[in-house]
């Protein structure tokens, strides 16, 4: 299968694909530190994890008969952080900005890259002629991924928990096939941190308990995008403007000195997500969060969770200004944007009276 693992990496290129590295179906080395982190809670309220935990940590209950895994890179992002600011507002004058996730300014990537990898997946199953079929998945399905791309040279695992290549830094999208198809493996990479810690230093909630160790309950991200219900009081002050996500220990990271925009995500940025005012997404209706928000990530964190982060981050950074429309959006029939609004504007008012 040597040379069908060569033609598979070529068309990989072809495809818009930044990256393209293969290992075998064994079991992932950090099977047990996965359960090791399932049983601390580490994981919050993402109770898929601990449901599909038995999956993750054996590729043959994924795909029986499976022996190989193709793991792929999409380069995303090099541009430069967004930092506290203010836009144009409606009425001429300006409003606090708020933060979105660098990969969360574009089209949604599942569906960017799903197209290209089933089109990659059929090139593999045509090559092969594997006779159970393939499987692919964008960052949907029960495998231990970053282990997988590890191990497969794709990039080593940094201290803040995500991947890293030497070659595209640590913005990047993890895609993988695995397929019944006996493929040549390529060698592992190994972990190049040495004794930086700058990740650990950049987590305003210090999430990363320790390296390689992310207590999701504690980071921004799992704060502004899977939780579900109120955020703990405690932590609203340290999300600051973010509204979706964090980069903060990514953008920290030395290795993104090689990082490149890729091919694939090129032509499906949204300018319109880089700065967003944060008074012009309080006043959303369901229509317009919809409209706006269409085929990005933030439509499936629905309007409740991101205008509660909107009120999180206008108690952080907004004055006076934003006020009435706090006000407004403590009578919105959804109780959580209405608690996170009440919240903000205590806090609001608590700096313009030390102000005063």
């Amino acid at each position: 299968m040597n040379d069908i693992a060569g033609q598979l990496k070529q068309r990989a290129r072809e495809l818009g694909f930044d990256d393209c590295r293969i290992t075998s179906a064994a079991t992932p080395e950090g099977a047990g530190r996965l359960r090791a982190w399932l049983q601390d809670g580490c994981h919050g309220e993402m109770g898929y994890l601990e449901r599909n935990a038995h999956k993750r940590v054996d590729p043959q209950l994924v795909l029986p008969g499976a022996r190989s895994i193709v793991t792929l890179a999409t380069a995303y992002s090099a541009h430069g952080s967004r930092r506290a600011g203010t836009v144009e507002s409606s009425s001429g004058g300006t409003e606090a900005s708020g933060r979105i996730a660098r990969y969360a300014r574009y089209a949604d990537y599942h569906d960017v890259l799903a197209q290209r990898l089933k089109s990659l997946t059929a090139f593999l199953d045509e090559a092969a002629a594997v006779e159970s079929r393939s499987l692919w998945y964008v960052d949907t399905g029960p495998l231990l991924e970053r282990e997988l791309a590890q191990r497969a040279g794709l990039g080593f695992i940094g201290k803040h928990t995500n991947l890293i290549s030497r070659r595209l830094g640590n913005w990047i999208f993890l895609s993988e096939i695995i397929t019944a198809a006996r493929l040549t493996p390529d060698d592992p990479e190994t972990n190049h941190c040495g004794t930086c810690s700058r990740c650990i230093a950049a987590c305003p909630t210090g999430a990363i308990t320790e390296p390689f160790r992310l207590d999701s309950r504690l980071c921004v991200s799992y704060l502004t995008i899977e939780l579900k219900g109120s955020i703990p009081e405690e932590l609203r002050p340290a999300i600051g403007d973010r509204i979706y996500g964090c980069d903060d220990c990514l953008e920290a990271c030395p290795w993104n000195r090689f990082a490149r925009m890729g091919s694939q995500m090129k032509d499906s940025a949204r300018a319109d997500l880089d700065q967003p005012g944060l008074l012009k997404l309080l006043a959303l209706d369901q229509p317009g969060f919809k409209a706006l928000f269409k085929g990005t990530p933030l439509l499936r964190t629905k309007r409740r969770g991101v205008l509660r982060n909107v009120c999180v981050a206008l108690g952080n950074v907004g004055d006076a200004s934003a006020l009435p429309a706090l006000r407004a959006a403590a009578e919105d029939p959804e109780p959580l944007i209405a608690e996170h609004a009440d919240w903000a504007i205590t806090q609001i008012e608590k700096r313009e009276a030390a102000r005063d």
